[in-house]
Parts: structure tokens; C-alpha cells; sequence
């Protein structure tokens, strides 16, 4: 039987070359000091053995993990799918990668979700999520915060869509429908707090009252379920229901089905975020599309800005919203 054949180590390609593994490793850097021959001669070994150097053994021996360190609420969130893409095309020209940490998994092992990013000295740190105070930053390591959080990280860049702009929108286009009794369930980060606002601001301008349910835990299917439910039992007369996000709107949809109600016909529902289930057949979701694939690329820009001079001020990008006009929504057939 034919036996694997063992990978080559910086050892078996010092040894070919007839060099030292540190002279290895600087001609992995591409370090100048190295003369023409022996650079030629390890660079013959490296292609005759077929060796592949570890990225994370060469971030430890000093060099480059040519990586971007990504830290994300929850993986069943649909809203960082197009984000993640678009960052991740942003990034690949200059020959970037990423790597995702999901900040929940972390938390139920107690580990600093930052930890192995710097360990592996990544390039530079995306949080797309609420910084906390136990998250522990390097000084040498850019930071670009996406999303309008709550809590701020001093030097960092943001990346962020016009979240209060975007819930007037969709306020406005319930109230052009027709509807007077509009709710809104949502949650306590400051994506959440900020549309929050908005949805405040459009109501109150339309001389409406407002009725809102909201949480502190995830914003989740089945957050956006209970909160639907909480909100019909305390105000039957709702005909519409603005949504801090898409995962909250499915909720909501599915509490009106056990309800009885039919959506559109009984209420209206509009979400946010336009992720890539909301326009599905089966959801057909109004929902406020908040441009992650634009707001990927830009983080991806300003990533690539913070590398080519580290000591710019800190940047803040503010992408306009659009609402995406679909099927659940539609005039109210109660007063």
C-alpha cells in the first residue's frame, strides 16, 4: 500500500539549500540581507520539495499572516453574509484574507475573542459586533468597527449605514399606505437603538403613538417571534410592524401565521437589512436594504488606508440606505 508522503518542514528545505532555517525564513520574508545564490538555492528547494510554509508559524517568527481578523455576533445572522463577501473582495487584491471569530461561541468558553487574531498577528481587526470591555486591543493593530455600536473604541474607524435614515424610510412608507397603528420590536445594541430612533422620529412627526418591544438579548427569529407576540397581545389594533432586523421580521411573520393574521392582508411586516433570505419566494420580505455589500467594500478600503499610513486620523463612512419594496406590505384593512 502506497504511504502518504510526509510534508516538507523548513528544516528539510534549510537542509537541501545548505543554509541555516533562519536564513529560510528570511528569504520567506523577502528579506533584502539575503545574497543572490542562496536565495536561488532555497527558493530551488522550496519548489523541489513542494514546501508550504505555515502562515501561523510565519506570523510568529515575525512575519505577515496576511490575514484580517473579523469578530461577529452569531453565525445564524443572515446580515453578515454580504458584508463578509464584500470585504472579502475588497481585500483580495492585495493579496488579504479573512478570518471570522463568532463572539457568542467565545463567550460560552470564556475566551477573549481577540485573543487568537493577536496571537496570529493579524493584519488588522474588523468588529462587527458591540465592542465589550474584557475585548483587548493592540495599539500596533488597526481597528474598523462596522455597524453603529454602542460603545466606542477609541482611534478605530466605522463603517456604518444611516440606520435612523433607514427606519424613517420604512416608517414613511407605512404611513403613505395608510397605517396609523405601527409597531416596532427590536433590540439594545446601538444598530438597534439607532433605528429605534429613527422609527421615534418618523412617528412622532406623523402624529403617531408609538408601541415598541424590545429586547437586550440577540435579535433573532425567535426574539422577533416573542416580541410580535407581546405586541399583538398589548395592542390588537396593530396593523403593521417595523422590524430591527430581517431574523426579527421572519419572527414576526410566523407569530402572525400562529395569530391567524395574514401578511400582508392583516399586517404589514418590513424588515432590515436585506439579507439574502429576505427576497426569497417563500418571504418576499419588505425590508430596508441596508447596503452590506457596499459596506463591506468600504471597510475593506479603509483597512487597506489604516496599512498604507497608520497614523491617519480616524475615518468614518455613512452609507444611505434604500428601502426594497416587496409583498408584505400593503394598505391596512382596519382604520
Amino acid at each position: 500500500m502506497a504511504t502518504e508522503r510526509r510534508r516538507a518542514t523548513i528544516y528539510d528545505v534549510a537542509q537541501a539549500a545548505g543554509v541555516s532555517k533562519s536564513l529560510v525564513s528570511l528569504v520567506l520574508r523577502d528579506s533584502p540581507s539575503v545574497s543572490a545564490p542562496r536565495r536561488a538555492a532555497v527558493l530551488a528547494a522550496i519548489k523541489e520539495l513542494d514546501y508550504r510554509p505555515s502562515q501561523a508559524a510565519t506570523a510568529l517568527a515575525g512575519g505577515t499572516s496576511q490575514t484580517v481578523g473579523v469578530v461577529i455576533d452569531d453565525y445564524t445572522n443572515a446580515w453578515f453574509v454580504e458584508l463578509l463577501r464584500g470585504l472579502q473582495e475588497g481585500l483580495a487584491s492585495a493579496g488579504l484574507r479573512i478570518a471570522v471569530s463568532d463572539r457568542t461561541l467565545n463567550t460560552h468558553v470564556e475566551s477573549d475573542p481577540l485573543d487568537g487574531f493577536l496571537s496570529t498577528r493579524v493584519e488588522a481587526l474588523v468588529l462587527a459586533t458591540e465592542p465589550t470591555p474584557a475585548m483587548r486591543f493592540s495599539s500596533q493593530i488597526p481597528v474598523i468597527v462596522v455597524g453603529n455600536r454602542a460603545t466606542q473604541v477609541p482611534g478605530a474607524d466605522v463603517a456604518s449605514s444611516d440606520d435612523r435614515l433607514g427606519t424613517r424610510q420604512a416608517i414613511e412608507h407605512l404611513v403613505s399606505l395608510g397605517h396609523r397603528n405601527i409597531g416596532h420590536i427590536g433590540g439594545g445594541g446601538g444598530s438597534s437603538m439607532l433605528r429605534l430612533a429613527g422609527y421615534q422620529e418618523a412617528m412622532k412627526a406623523a402624529g403617531l403613538d408609538e408601541h415598541v418591544v424590545s429586547v437586550s438579548e440577540l435579535t433573532t427569529e425567535d426574539t422577533g417571534y416573542r416580541c410580535t407576540q407581546r405586541l399583538l397581545d398589548e395592542d390588537p389594533d396593530t396593523t403593521a410592524i417595523l422590524a430591527a432586523n430581517d431574523s426579527m421580521a421572519m419572527g414576526a411573520m410566523a407569530a402572525a401565521q400562529a395569530a391567524g393574521l395574514s401578511v400582508p392582508g392583516d399586517l404589514s411586516i418590513i424588515g432590515y437589512d436585506n439579507s439574502p433570505l429576505s427576497g426569497t419566494h417563500l418571504l418576499h420580505l419588505t425590508t430596508v436594504d441596508s447596503r452590506n455589500h457596499d459596506l463591506g467594500l468600504h471597510v475593506a478600503q479603509q483597512v487597506l488606508s489604516r496599512l498604507a499610513d497608520p497614523g491617519r486620523d480616524a475615518q468614518r463612512v455613512l452609507l444611505e440606505p434604500l428601502l426594497i419594496e416587496r409583498g408584505t406590505c400593503a394598505a391596512p384593512r382596519r382604520p
